[in-house]
């Protein structure tokens, strides 16, 4: 198979219905945790005693994390179906298990009506998600990545780090509008079912989307590519099996986990963190209503969107390299920055600390998916890239909320969680310095079909 064939462009028109039916489940999966970290205080006392509101608080941020850490089963799970038969129909299942568990959570009955059992069910169907999830994002940057053109990976891939912040924009703008609408006491007794229910239409038209796009052309080429080989050798190759995955690309899945951590707990700990703090008695005179607090946020997020659209330009023109370098040292300067206005008090320094804190976020979100795909061959990178993703992921990313309520509950001062989130920079810094290799000229298909080759080899032997 030629050189040529390997690198045939696509067409515009087809590449932009890609991005967005590659997209739409991530939008709705980050749709759903915006709402569910903005309704934190609402949730906490919906499903867990009213007594302690920082436990219930806990427990909420707990019930986020378990969905995290069962992601990495859902990658495995998800990713080794996608790399066999193919992206699009495993994002078309994942992106419709997320979508009803997210509107049966709307519908679930309170603990003042079922008592324990409530928060039992609440946690079940978080599971659920994390399951389906581990599978969703990496499926989506492969999917767009394998669509887009080689020059311009991280400007199409940016709308994916869109499609993110465009999510949790909408959960945390809609949980403001409907705060500010209804009234704290409605929102506690039915208004917050309704951001939940409203995950089903958006399921809808997202699966259907996803139907009427054609597989990647990249996964189609490694389908021709494994057929001339197995006429080569008259002989069955085996699938890319999960061990093999993990044994010629354990380091770099490593290596991307080491880098995307620092993007995992900046992202989480602001929008899941901040915006519950602001609102919590840590605040202490400077607390916001919970209206306040989410539009402090939101007004953060709207900055942010365009921004990660230039932010993939960006990277395509530097390299990936360099934004990693500029997004771990930006962070240690930043972070402790926008804490210290933060921890200031009132609605104007919580937006001013919250737009300083997407300077990190700028260089680093768009660079860190794109890498993604870069960082793994076709034929397993749906399955390495849910590896790496989920292992970084997992770890830091649902647990940053609850990493940074137990630090500010045991000192009783935010800093400590900008100590924290600089820290993960730090390791993040070395790692890209000492084992990241540069990706942003990396020939994809020429990649496949010498890892192909050795695959071949690798069994024969």
């Amino acid at each position: 198979m030629s050189q040529a064939h390997l690198t045939e462009p696509t067409d515009t028109r087809v590449v932009r219905k890609a991005v967005w039916a590659g997209v739409i489940g991530n939008y709705a999966e980050q749709y759903e945790f915006g709402v569910y970290a903005a309704l934190t205080p609402v949730l906490s006392k919906v499903f867990f005693p009213a007594e302690d509101q920082f436990l219930g608080q806990l427990s909420v941020f707990a019930g986020l994390a378990l969905g995290f850490l069962i992601r990495p089963l859902g990658g495995f799970i998800f990713g080794r179906m996608g790399d066999r038969v193919g992206r699009k129909k495993i994002l078309s299942l994942t992106i419709i298990i997320m979508g009803l568990l997210t509107a049966l959570i709307g519908v679930l009955p309170t603990y003042a009506m079922i008592g324990f059992a409530a928060p039992i069910l609440l946690l079940a169907l978080r599971l659920g998600q994390g399951l389906a999830a581990g599978g969703e994002y990496a499926g989506a940057v492969s999917f767009v990545v394998e669509y887009g053109p080689s020059h311009q990976r991280a400007r199409y891939t940016s709308f994916v780090s869109i499609s993110v912040f465009a999510g949790l924009l909408t959960g945390t703008g809609l949980t403001y509008l409907l705060t500010t609408a209804l009234g704290s006491q409605s929102m506690y007794e039915w208004g917050w079912r309704i951001p939940f229910l409203i995950a089903l239409p958006l399921t809808i038209a997202g699966f259907y989307l996803r139907r009427a796009v054609e597989d990647t052309p990249e996964f189609r080429r490694q389908q021709e590519l494994e057929a001339a080989r197995k006429a080569e050798f008259s002989e069955e190759i085996p699938a890319t099996g999960i061990l093999e995955t993990l044994r010629t690309q354990w380091k770099p899945i490593l290596i991307f986990s080491g880098f995307a951590m620092t993007n995992a707990v900046l992202s989480y700990t602001w929008t899941a963190y901040i915006p519950t703090y602001l609102q919590s008695d840590a605040a202490g005179d400077g607390k916001l209503t919970s209206g306040l607090s989410v539009a402090s946020t939101s007004i953060a997020l709207l900055v942010l969107l365009p921004l990660l659209y230039l932010s993939g330009r960006l990277s395509d023109a530097l390299g990936r390299k360099k934004m990693l370098l500029l997004g771990c040292v930006t962070t240690l300067i930043a972070v402790p920055l926008a804490f210290t206005i933060v921890a200031r008090g009132g609605f104007v320094n919580a937006v001013l600390g919250q737009l300083l804190y997407l300077v990190p976020i700028f260089f680093i979100a768009v660079t860190v998916t794109v890498n993604l795909a870069e960082m793994f061959p076709t034929k397993m990178r749906y399955t390495a890239g849910s590896i790496a993703f989920n292992l970084a992921f997992c770890i830091f990313a649902g647990t940053a909320p609850l990493v940074a309520t137990a630090l500010v509950g045991a000192t009783g001062n935010i800093m400590s969680v900008a100590i924290y989130v600089c820290a993960i920079a730090l390791v993040s810094l070395l790692v890209v310095l000492f084992a990241y290799r540069e990706t942003y000229r990396k020939d994809l298909a020429v990649d496949d079909y010498n890892a192909d080759a050795n695959h071949h080899l690798h069994v024969a032997n």
